[in-house]
Parts: structure tokens; sequence; C-alpha cells
């Protein structure tokens, strides 16, 4: 019997997003149905354990600690085995993402940071005030790279947090936006208005913050929908989202007209650049075409940007930023009548590891300006030519219009199937 999930989802996709999931849930708790969905796990668990624990056969695991400490050098050469493994598929060029920068000699200077600034912890920052420096710099210089300009006026000045990652970023931004639209127009009910092409981010902060999630199909050009994005907006949106640029096609989202109509309606717009931050300011000075994206659009009232892609910062930091100090207030969590004292946490995290935010500031005062434009210059020439012999095959076609991250099918007349 084949995969009654598998063919409603292939022969029943016009039915509206309401009746497929409701209709999924229903099939999915029939005793066959059950049946088929665990025969398939059974027929596909065994290649993801191992790919998942490839070392199952080959190391001892450790389920307790042990009885007394296992000597350093073993410790060490175990992880070099590892590292030596681990490594090879990425500085091969088999790896798509993951890792931004393999060269050795800036990896090797990260490393030097970090280990300077190993026991540093931002939550202490009377402790530790040079963890406030450089997570202060960091905000300011990706601020300004991201059309952020110099003003006196406290609800124009771009500002910011660092944190662990683009997922952290997006989720403190939502949870900022609802926090917002409760406490200044009493929305009970918040939503989000996302394209279907958003990252899983928002998603996850939608079943985090109890935010509903309006998803709307993207165009021909496989970028957000202007007209059905706007017909999407209700009294209830806290916030509109666009991606610059988006994970599965590598387009810009046509923020210029989403961000105006939000503002239009005093709603805040979104713009996630954690794939596309460190590269479309580049591009847009190397001559390439770059649609207006960042806080130059006078709409735009946040935006997240990944330091640890692009920006070749060690993996674990990102931004988030916000136009306007009143805005950033409702990320923050404080209570002042804890028996511990005060207590203050400008992210999720109480603690965390000044040893990042500390090698991502060295990773952005090291590249400098000229050393990321250099960088762009040269992913793009190598993205024009792998367009170029992609083009070259009749079978195959580009999706949209990317500038460097790029997705491609087998045309419809064609028997390819990717």
């Amino acid at each position: 019997m084949k995969d009654p999930i598998e063919f409603m989802q292939q022969n029943l996709a016009w039915l509206p997003r309401g009746i497929m999931s409701a209709l999924e849930k229903f099939l999915r708790k029939l005793p066959p149905v059950q049946r088929i969905i665990e025969a398939e796990y059974a027929k596909i668990m065994p290649e993801l354990e191992a790919g998942a624990k490839p070392y199952q056969n080959m190391l001892e695991r450790n389920a307790e600690l042990p009885d007394s400490g296992v000597a350093r050098t073993r410790i060490l050469n175990e992880m070099r085995k590892l590292k030596k493994l681990e490594e090879q598929r990425w500085q091969k060029g088999f790896v798509s993402g993951a890792v931004y920068h393999g060269d050795k000699a800036h990896v090797d200077f990260l490393n030097q940071v970090y280990a300077l600034n190993s026991q540093v912890n931002p939550l202490h920052s009377d402790l530790w005030p040079s963890a406030t420096r450089y997570e202060a710099e960091i905000v300011s210089m990706t601020a300004h790279m991201l059309g952020a300009g110099w003003t006196d006026d406290p609800e124009q000045q771009i500002v910011g947090t660092v944190t662990s990652g683009g997922t952290e970023s997006i989720l403190l931004a939502m949870k900022t936006y609802r926090d917002r639209a409760r406490a200044e127009r009493g929305v009970r009910y918040p939503n989000i208005v996302v394209p279907v092409t958003a990252h899983a981010a928002f998603d996850k902060a939608s079943q985090y913050f109890n935010i509903k999630k309006i998803t709307v199909p993207i165009d021909g050009d496989f970028r957000a929908d202007v007209k059905r994005m706007r017909r999407a907006i209700n009294d209830n949106t806290v916030c509109v989202v666009g991606s610059a640029v988006s994970f599965p096609h590598g387009v810009i989202d046509p923020i210029a007209e989403l961000s105006e109509y939000a503002r239009e309606r005093n709603i805040g717009f979104h713009t996630d650049a954690c794939l596309g931050g460190f590269i479309l300011p580049w591009a847009q000075q190397l001559g390439y075409p770059v649609a207006p994206f960042d806080f130059r659009l006078p709409g735009v009232t946040s935006m997240s940007c990944d330091t640890h892609k692009f920006g070749y910062a060690s993996k674990g930091t990102s931004v988030v930023m916000y136009r306007g100090e009143n805005l950033r207030h409702y990320q923050y969590y404080t209570i002042t009548d804890w028996p511990g004292g005060m207590y203050f946490s400008p992210t999720f995290a109480g603690s965390r590891p000044g040893a990042l935010s500390a090698a991502c500031w060295a990773a952005m005062m090291s590249m400098g300006a000229k050393g990321y434009r250099d960088a762009t210059a040269r992913i793009l020439k190598t993205a024009a030519e792998i367009k170029k012999g992609i083009q070259a095959i009749p079978e195959l076609e580009i999706l949209g219009d990317p500038l460097w991250v790029i997705a491609f099918r087998g045309r419809a007349d064609s028997n390819i199937d990717i």
C-alpha cells in the first residue's frame, strides 16, 4: 500500500493548508497508516543511525564519569583523531555551507583569541568589561555595514545584541515584537506574516512564544508575493518578515515594498539577513545589482545577521538589531526582587562564552572592509562560473535570479528529478 500521507501531499496539494493539515493529522491516527509509517521508519533508521553515530564501533563509549581522570594527552590525541576524520570532507570541497572560511591561519588566529578569553562571561560585565566593549563594537560595525546612519534621535539609532546564532537572533526579535504589541497595542493573539521560504526559526518562534504564523506562498521568481503578503496582514499582526537572501533559493524578497506597507500599518518589519548580511553590502559596492534590504529603508525595524557565516567568526555568534532603544527594551529580561539580587539578561542565556564574542570581534577587525570586499568578489566570481555551468546543461534550470546561493532543478520537460 502506498503511503497515504505522501499520496495526499502529491495529489491534494490544491486544498487549503488548514484542511490539508487537519486531514494529515486525522490520517496519522489511523492504525493502518501508523503501521505504514512505522515500517518506513524501520527501513531508514539503520541508515540514519549510521550517519548520526559513525564512531559507535570505533571509540569507547563514556556513559558515566571515569573513576579517575583520563590523561590529558590521551584526550587530546582522541580529539585530534576525530578532527582529522571530520575535516576531510569540507577541506576537499564536498560540503555546501557549514564551513565558511577554510584558511588555516585565520582559524588558528581565532583559536588563539578564544584561548585568551576562555574564562570570560559577559553576564559579569563588572569582572570582564572587555566583553562589553567587544559586543558593543560588533553590533555597531554590523549595523553601519547594514545602512545605519549616525543620528542623535534615540528612536532612529540602530542598536542590538550579540546572540548565539541566527536562530536565537530570530527568536529574540519575534519575542520582542510580541511583547511590544501586547504592551502598546493590547494584542492578545499575535501573528507574524512570513513567506513560505522564511527560515525555520520563525516556525520555532511561533511555537515557543504562542505566535500564530501566517505563511504566504512565493511568486514565480521565488520571492515573497507582495499582494498576498499584504492581504495576510491584519490587526493582530506584530511583524512582517522578508529574507535577504532566502535559504532555499538565495533570492532577496521585495523588502522595500513589504517594509513600506508595514510602516504604513505601524507594524514591525524584520529583514532576515543571517545568510546575506555579510555579502550583500560588499556586492553592492562591487557593482552587483542588489535590491534594497537594510536599515536604509525606513520601514525596516529589525534585522538578523550571522557573524559566524560570511562574517568568518567562530561558530556561535550572530547579531540582532533594532531601530530604536525602545523596541530593543522588549527583548530584555530583568528581575529586581530576587533574593539572590538583581538579575538582568539581554538574551535567552544567562552565562555566555565571552571568548566567542572576542573571537568575533577579532575576526571582523582582522578582515576589515577590504577583506570582506575581496572575499565577496571571489565568492561571486565562483558563483557566476557555477551558474554558467548549470545553464550550459539544457535539462537544468536555476530557480530565480540568485547572486551566490544557487538552487537548481531538472526542467519540466526533462527526465531529471532533483
